[in-house]
């Protein structure tokens, strides 16, 4: 495995695999996410499942970090090595002439969004850990609606979200679709493949967005 990844096309092919899988848990964590404003108790059902079901604890979520892992160690080794080789210094910023400002900041969206996710494991994952494994907290299956709305109330943490959410916008709007350019998709459902990517790029954002601001201004109160 490190002799290929040693190849700037292996990475790339990697880079792409690994993101592709990590929209399709975006998808996924988007579905789940979105019944806590339609219907908590489904939200507690399926978040008290995903809590404590052995598979998705002990297989699935180490999969998703490891995807998460590669996904942009692969875009650093890749921004780094593309840095390198650029023996040619323009003398003249052209802006977009060649290309688009997400193509051209992949590496810096990516970095904060990957800040955004050591901020989204520490308000959730650690906490689930703590709760669970240090504290023995008991089995409360109607908890994870309350604990999630809690964590929107203050407003800095709620803008830092709304924020982040923009920024994966930005990545997936360039990212989704090069996924596929990488993996040499290119027949007559290409342009069809780009339409979907950019509507999933704006759409599941959006809805995430849409989630945190819903649950600042709809505190819940005893």
């Amino acid at each position: 495995m490190s002799g290929l990844t040693k190849s700037s096309i292996a990475r790339k092919v990697v880079m792409a695999l690994s993101g592709l899988f990590l929209v399709f848990f975006l998808l996924q964590h988007f579905i789940i996410n979105i019944t806590s404003v339609i219907a908590p108790d489904t939200f507690n059902e399926w978040s008290h499942f995903m809590g404590y079901n052995g598979l998705v604890q002990y297989i699935l979520q180490p999969v998703l970090i490891a995807g998460v892992i590669v996904h942009f160690a692969m875009g650093i080794a890749l921004e780094i090595k593309n840095n390198k080789a650029r023996a040619i210094k323009y003398k003249q910023y052209k802006g977009s002439a060649n290309a688009s400002w997400m193509s051209r900041n992949m590496i810096i969206t990516g970095l904060v969004v990957l800040a955004f996710l050591g901020l989204h494991l520490y308000d959730f994952w650690i906490h689930e850990i703590t709760y669970k494994y240090i504290e023995v907290g008991p089995e409360d299956p109607t908890r994870y609606l309350e604990e999630t709305v809690h964590k929107f109330e203050p407003f800095a943490r709620t803008i830092i979200y709304v924020i982040s959410f923009v920024l994966l916008s930005l990545h997936l709007w360039h990212g989704f679709a090069s996924s596929f350019q990488t993996m040499g998709v290119n027949n007559k459902y290409s342009a069809g493949i780009q339409t979907f990517t950019k509507i999933y790029a704006i759409v599941i954002p959006l809805g995430f967005i849409f989630i945190a601001l819903y649950h600042h201004f709809n505190p819940i109160t005893h």
